[in-house]
């Protein structure tokens, strides 16, 4: 009984400290045949916050109201996140910081909306020689974040990914390209075809590295960091410890998640984060207030479990669709990332069941672990839907 209390009581304590893993931090490499190179990263406001997802994005409308000691005061936490967390090196040179210049830029380009999202981007010029052999970047220990390690060579972006979670370093991205002759800009096109041919061999080695790193990202993302996904998860399973129904509703969720992640991380759909996140909130009290006052399966679930699942996939969807991705990698990593959330997924729903599995008796089994766990987790589940609308 006392394991099972504290499956119960951990979520209900950790969810009230952290809703949402914060976002992660793109370290983009532009580097040209000539040496001339940039590092760029780019910070979400939001990632101030302690809960990123329960405060709005920082919107051109919003920013033209900020005096300029408000926006001062975000680049002075720019610069001490990234202080705490990242260190580059070039060739086997001594990890430093580099020393960003900081300002307001648009996500993605946009245009003239008032509504466009505002990010500070981070810029680092360095001009290299044809002695650099290799540029590495690492997260330090302290670091609250991942850092997602991509990079282009003239103007292409390269293939091979890397997630990195606190106190890891990345691969060792290649620069033999460097010539140290100058390249006009009508020739970025004609050069970076050849300069970026790999053998098939490499490519390879480069996709299941890209894989590997989005599969760890998305089992994260559920375990530990997914709260009110787990607690998703826990409400289909306390409706029934039989194989048929978990399968059912599970393969339903991650067909339903599966679909609205891949379409909003092509940016082929979207939605307001102050939309999907109530929605989410609620789905996890529905389908838990279900398994208290309709205790037996029946199929109508799983519409309401694929419906849910649609939105849930909206909230993964920040997870990928920040970075500007090689097309191959973007469908690596999205498939990746899928695979390490259903991992995900199927680890909380084993903890789970090794932790009840001494209640036999079915009886016993709802009056002690069902109805008490389905209880806490929709009380949760309201909680967080009336904080995310009115607060």
């Amino acid at each position: 009984m006392k394991i099972l209390k504290f499956l119960l009581i951990f979520p209900l304590l950790s969810a009230f400290l952290h809703g949402h893993p914060i976002p992660d931090i793109p370290v983009i490499g532009k580097f040209y045949s000539d040496g001339n190179s940039s590092i760029y990263i780019e910070i979400d406001t939001r990632s101030f916050a302690e809960d990123p997802e329960q405060v709005p994005f920082l919107i051109k409308s919003a920013f033209k109201q900020l005096s300029d000691s408000n926006k001062t005061d975000l680049i002075l936490q720019a610069k001490s996140m990234i202080k705490n967390a990242l260190q580059v090196r070039f060739g086997n040179n001594d990890w430093y910081l580099p020393e960003f210049i900081f300002d307001f830029v648009e996500q993605d380009g946009g245009d003239l909306s008032e509504e466009n999202i505002l990010v500070l981007q981070g810029q680092y010029d360095i001009a290299l020689d044809n002695n650099s052999s290799f540029y590495q970047i690492r997260s330090l220990e302290e670091a609250p974040y991942d850092l997602v390690f991509t990079n282009q060579i003239n103007g292409k972006p390269q293939r091979r990914v890397n997630v990195l979670f606190p106190n890891e370093e990345s691969f060792k991205f290649d620069l033999s390209f460097i010539d140290g002759k100058p390249i006009a800009q009508n020739e970025i096109e004609q050069k970076s075809g050849s300069i970026v041919e790999k053998s098939s061999e490499e490519r390879k080695e480069d996709a299941r590295s890209t894989f590997y790193s989005f599969t760890r990202q998305g089992f994260v993302h559920v375990l530990p960091l997914g709260l009110d996904h787990i607690l998703f998860v826990l409400g289909l399973f306390f409706l029934s410890r039989k194989w048929k129904p978990i399968l059912y509703q599970v393969s339903v969720f991650t067909i339903a998640h599966t679909i609205t992640l891949g379409l909003a991380t092509l940016e082929l759909i979207s939605a307001p984060s102050h939309v999907v996140e109530p929605i989410i909130a609620a789905s996890i009290a529905v389908v838990a207030l279900e398994n208290i006052f309709f205790p037996n399966y029946r199929h109508s679930r799983l519409f309401i479990v694929f419906f849910f699942g649609l939105i849930h996939g909206l909230g993964f969807a920040g997870a990928l669709s920040a970075f500007d991705l090689d097309p191959t990698s973007l469908v690596i990593g999205l498939l990746g990332f899928n695979v390490g959330v259903e991992f995900g997924q199927l680890a909380v729903i084993a903890i789970v069941f090794a932790l009840t599995f001494w209640l036999k008796d079915e009886t016993k089994y709802r009056k002690l672990a069902v109805v008490p766990c389905s209880t806490l987790i929709a009380l949760m589940g309201i909680y967080w839907t009336i904080e995310r609308i009115f607060f």
